[in-house]
Order: structure tokens, then sequence, then C-alpha cells
């Protein structure tokens, strides 16, 4: 019998998983350390999606959303642009938009918050609700 070692094993408590990591340094996708960077990166025109990882050392379900948020950005032919929320700005944001589960995608239009999907979903959710949420005026 072997023992089985999962790949994407949570990293320490209060540290980026690699594959939040990821997201900032090979997808480009900014870091938002504080409120201004978010005010900064949700006024442009369009829509957006700010990631809100969590802690991955305690919820399991971080580094599966980090992967799925790459697909659907793809999926929607980039009708939205992504930006990690950072640690030190999660709590606040959470609170602002009543989105208290992670991991979570909280969408904006045009600087104003329009809804969230928090935990994992199955593709079809994911697709109706993103298709919902970017119908939605800010």
């Amino acid at each position: 019998m072997h023992d089985l070692v999962m790949p994407s094993s949570p990293a320490a408590s209060g540290k980026p998983h690699p594959l939040v990591v990821r997201l900032t340094e090979e997808n480009g996708y900014p870091l938002l350390a504080n409120l201004s960077d978010l005010r900064e990166f949700i006024a442009r025109d369009g829509a957006h999606c700010v990631f809100v990882p969590g802690d991955s050392a305690r919820n399991l379900e971080t580094p599966d959303a980090a992967v799925v948020l790459p697909e659907l950005r793809m999926a929607f032919q980039h009708a939205f642009d992504c930006a990690v929320a950072d640690n030190a700005i999660e709590t606040k944001l959470r609170e602002a938009t009543r989105a208290l589960k992670t991991p979570s995608f909280l969408f904006y239009r045009d600087g104003a918050f329009v809804g969230a999907i928090e935990k994992i979903r199955d593709w079809d959710d994911y697709i109706a609700r993103v298709s919902h949420l970017l119908a939605q005026k800010g």
C-alpha cells in the first residue's frame, strides 16, 4: 500500500498557496494590498473579479478556486479582468460585500459591487452565475 501525498497541499497558515501566488506571478493578476489598490482596480471601465482566497491552510478549496478563476476568464473570452485580494484587506473586503465565505470571487462593474460567488461550485453553476453577474449594471 502506498501513502498518497496531495500535490496541492495547503501552504502554512498566513502564507498564500503556490497556486494563488501563480495567479499574480505567472498570470499577471494584480495583488491588491490595500483598499486604495482595490478602489483603483474596480474603478476601471468594465467588469472585474477580485479573488478572495482565504487561508489555504484552513480552507482546502482555495487551491481549486485558484485554478478555476483563469479557466472562467478564458471561458468568458476575457470579459472581465482579475485581481487577488491580499490578506491585509481580506476581512474588510468580505465585510463590505457581505461575502463572508472563502474562497470567493467578487464581481464589480465600473466601481460598483454586483455580486459574489462563494466556495467551490460545479462548472455549470459557475457559468450561470458569472453570466448573470456580467449582465448586471454597476
